[in-house]
């Protein structure tokens, strides 16, 4: 759709420079008065851009002159000056849009543009990169230019935070000018930089806190996302979530491991090429029942078993050792499909990883219980505005208006794009291709030329190094396994000779100079002219990727800033993506050709079919990504509702509404359940007033002996508005009772008690609707309706027995003030049956308020929360 609306309405580069042509040309203009001002004068315009916003002026107002300010900063501080088309780019940032820019056109210096600008609102800019090492490097290379002109700089990492400090100067490498801070402090500076999973799974945190002091963002103003494809489309698939260990038997894992590898493939179960969904035949079925000894594997009562099996056969025809995980000091490690790199901490779902475990015969980490989860899709829709950059993104352009509503704008280049794209080389298999990589690889070496091979997996990459290392070609190579010296050995990838074998990892991050990147060296423009003599780094893909971003991606390491440079694709016809989409057809019309195995062909047919293949590809993946987050929008609308009144609750609003509004349903729930009609020959008055008694003391009209006869003599309006009066009456003489700082306190204690357990419980239990709500297909029903529905009843249901834990409690319980330390924090939880989220989010006082025993009638619901009454729980031998 975006491509033909191009076709229709021009050049949508030229039309971009053509909208924004104004906007640079007064950002020129100003450029004369900042040079002329002092270091103090230039910081003082960050204070003059404050007070004007304050006024009656916008951010867009301000443009031109704080983006030379900070063009005039990083002249100063930096030695760069940001081009004209790189100041389009902060104007695009700056719109909420994403914007295209190709390899080495500094997008990193773009995003000072848009952030300060952003910053001077006050209210937080994120900057969200791909990995650690990024999060970590940009701050301290861009923060010169944010602290000459008077802001301050945050860096998260995985388990620590850091501000920007000039001062800091011993510190080990990479680590300079960055001074320890809390994680609070990091997000309290104009500007925080740090991963998609570090804010995502704060903001997740944040909801689990037990006490406002212990949250650390302050609200989601405006994020720029740095390799924007990356993270909200690849990574979008993954769901964030913060979980628990559940106590499960593992040993079923074990058994099922040793089964599955003695199924045969096509006659035990099939594997569809275009989705990967594996499916059991007749034949393995009754084979897995005879070696379980289990009649009928699919009877209700051994449909767990059904979920053993069917991870195990995943796990050992689809998860690949060296491709889709390696095995890393005794566990199982996720490899990302689109980037290389280790996922260390992320955990396939359902049982899935545990299964991987299994058949690597390693210490299987039992099933977890979530206690929070978001997609990423959903946590940056949360932004008030969001934009992002990438060299990749016209591709995907459907997908991001469809989902987060953002345009794709392509930036034009400095220079001119010198990098030639030669046709693609086709083989017959794969063996041919790697002989003939291998081949032309040591001739480049030979000439000196550097260059870069892609691989799609860890296992590919290794191959390679051994033909490499046969032949007697030095090279490096770059994938998961050795991820650490990806920088240093990404900078020298353009060196003369140089051979770099990579994955998916070197197409992000760090840009390949010619020459090597230490240009300081005294021999380095030497280097640099004798590479650029021979053609520029020369790009050699061995297999397509699913995604044609991903391709580009790799193009695009050479011919950065205008370099010469070129790239080629060498693909097979048994390569998975061929395989899966029409390779045997072309296969055969090779083979009738009566062509040499070693002898590649090129033809604009095979081309035409392989961006084919990837555009279906792409698709599929889409509808993945879009039927996530529709069953995600589903929980999301819950977990806003839920979250918003935890907040509340957090910082100290007034719940006497909200508590005693609980109480006047419960007494209504009581009248509807005892007292259903208005005809009294209906009604079971014992029951209603023993179940009243439960939760606090009756109204003085129907206590005493008669209590019976006096709720008889009124009708059920009447009885409304007693209980009522008498819900406001209740909390009051509770409030005086134990005080109203007490009441605060246990208001707050009981309602995030209730909100924490339950929400847990329904997590899971919408987790298992979503599981098995595809059997509503057979019966002609949608399954998202269905969800929707279900999950919408599931949610009442939730509130309900909020409701009730809370109400049943309040009048039952005392608060006391009790000493917790780090060690004692976990035996306090249990014994008060706190929170479950009180461990994963991570209590930080030193003092914290604990629910402990008052007088509790024998029939009452037990405080501790177990549902059970009073006499029959913690009461049993009192």
């Amino acid at each position: 759709m975006v491509s033909l609306l191009n076709k229709l309405v021009g050049n949508s580069s030229e039309k971009l420079v053509k909208k924004t042509l104004p906007v640079v040309r007064s950002i020129n203009g100003f450029e004369t008065a900042m040079k002329e001002l002092s270091d103090t004068q230039l910081r003082d315009k960050t204070v003059e851009f404050k007070s004007r916003l304050s006024g009656k002026e916008s951010l867009d107002d301000l443009i031109p002159e704080a983006f030379a300010a900070v063009r005039e900063a990083a002249r100063r501080n930096l030695g760069q000056r940001h081009y004209d088309v790189q100041l389009i780019g902060g104007i695009v940032l700056h719109q909420g849009q994403i914007a295209e820019m190709k390899t080495g056109e500094g997008k990193t210096l773009v995003a000072t543009l848009a952030v300060y600008l952003n910053a001077l609102s006050e209210k937080g800019v994120h900057l969200v990169t791909v990995n650690d090492y990024l999060a970590r490097r940009d701050p301290v290379w861009m923060s010169p230019i944010y602290h000459a002109l008077g802001l301050t700089v945050g860096c998260l990492q995985h388990d620590s935070a850091y501000l920007f400090d000039p001062e800091i100067t011993e510190a080990p490498n990479g680590m300079q000018q960055l001074r320890a801070v809390s994680r609070a402090e990091a997000y309290q500076a104009d500007i925080t930089y740090g991963t998609n999973n570090e804010f995502g799974f704060d903001y997740l945190r944040d909801n689990m806190a037990l006490e406002a002091s212990h949250r650390v963002q302050r609200g989601l103003h405006f994020a720029i996302v740095d390799e924007v494809d990356n993270i909200l489309i690849d990574e979008a698939r993954t769901p964030l979530i913060i979980s628990g260990p559940a106590e499960e038997p593992v040993e079923h894992y074990y058994t099922f491991a040793k089964l599955v590898p003695k199924l045969e493939p096509e006659d035990d179960f099939t594997i569809d090429d275009r989705t990967r969904a594996i499916s059991l035949s007749q034949e393995g079925i009754a084979k897995m029942e005879k070696w379980t000894k289990t009649p009928n594997l699919y009877e209700p009562e051994n449909y767990h078993l059904v979920h053993y099996m069917e991870n195990a056969l995943n796990a050992h025809v689809t998860k690949t050792r060296d491709k889709e995980y390696v095995v890393r000091d005794g566990e199982v490690v996720i490899v990302d499909e689109f980037t290389g790199r280790l996922q260390f901490g992320r955990r396939w779902s359902d049982g899935l990883h545990q299964a991987v475990e299994a058949k690597e015969n390693l210490k299987i980490q039992r099933e977890s219980i979530t206690y929070a989860t978001v997609t990423l899709q959903n946590y940056f829709r949360m932004y008030k505005k969001l934009s992002g950059m990438t060299g990749t993104a016209e591709t995907e352009a459907d997908e991001f208006l469809k989902i987060y509503h953002l345009d794709v704008a392509v930036v034009p280049t400095n220079l001119p794009m010198g990098r030639t794209d030669a046709p693609d080389l086709v083989f017959q298999n794969e063996e041919s291709k790697w002989r003939v990589v291998a081949k032309d690889v040591a001739d480049y070496h030979q000439q000196g030329r550097p260059v870069l091979i892609g691989t799609t997996s860890i296992e590919s990459s290794e191959q390679l190094s051994q033909r490499l290392k046969r032949q007697g070609v030095p090279h490096q190579v770059l994938n998961a396994k050795n991820h650490e010296h990806e920088a240093t050995i990404v900078s020298q990838a353009g060196r003369l000779g140089a051979v770099t074998v990579s994955t998916n990892m070197a197409g992000r991050g760090t840009d390949i100079v010619l020459g090597g990147s230490d240009t300081d060296r005294p021999d380095w423009q030497e280097e640099h002219d004798k590479v650029v003599q021979l053609g520029g780094l020369h790009v050699l893909g061995t297999e397509h990727h699913d995604a044609r971003r991903i391709d580009n991606q790799l193009r695009g390491r050479s011919g950065r800033q205008g370099d010469a440079g070129t790239s080629q694709f060498y693909i097979s016809l048994e390569d998975e993506l061929m395989r899966r989409f029409g390779g045997d057809r072309i296969k055969t019309i090779m083979g009738w050709a009566g062509m040499d195995e070693d002898t590649p062909i090129e033809h604009k047919i095979i081309t035409k079919s392989i961006g084919s293949a990837q555009v279906k590809v792409e698709s599929y993946h889409f509808d993945i990504r879009k039927h996530l987050l529709d069953y995600d929008d589903v929980l999301n609308s819950q977990r806003e509702f839920i979250y918003s009144d935890r907040s509340d609750i957090l910082e100290g609003q007034n719940l006497k509404e909200m508590i005693v509004g609980m109480i006047r349903q419960e007494f209504q729930d009581l009248i509807d359940r005892h007292l259903p009609s208005r005809h009294s020959d209906d009604w079971d008055v014992p029951s209603f007033l023993g179940e009243m008694e439960q939760i606090c003391a009756l109204p003085p009209d129907l206590s005493g002996d008669y209590g019976d006869d006096a709720v008889l003599q009124l009708n059920r309006d009447q009885l409304i508005k007693l209980l009522s009066d008498h819900a406001e009456t209740a909390y009051d003489s509770r409030e005086t009772e134990i005080g109203s700082e007490q009441m605060r306190t246990l208001e707050r204690l009981l309602l995030l008690r209730a909100i924490d357990t339950h929400w847990v419980n329904h997590l899971t239990g919408m987790e298992n609707l979503r599981t098995g709500i595809g059997l509503h297909a057979y019966g002609q029903r949608d399954p998202l309706v269905a969800y929707r529905a279900e999950g919408q009843q599931m949610f009442k249901d939730l509130l309900a027995r909020m409701q009730h834990d809370v109400v049943h409690t309040l009048f039952h319980v005392t608060v006391t003030e009790q000493p917790v330390d780090v060690r004692a924090r976990r035996a306090a939880a249990q014994a008060t049956k706190a929170s479950p989220m009180a461990e994963v989010a991570g209590g930080r006082r030193d003092a914290a308020p604990v629910v402990g025993a008052g007088k509790i009638g024998r029939n009452a619901p037990c405080p501790c929360g177990s549902g059970k009454k009073y006499k029959r729980c913690c009461g049993a031998n009192v």
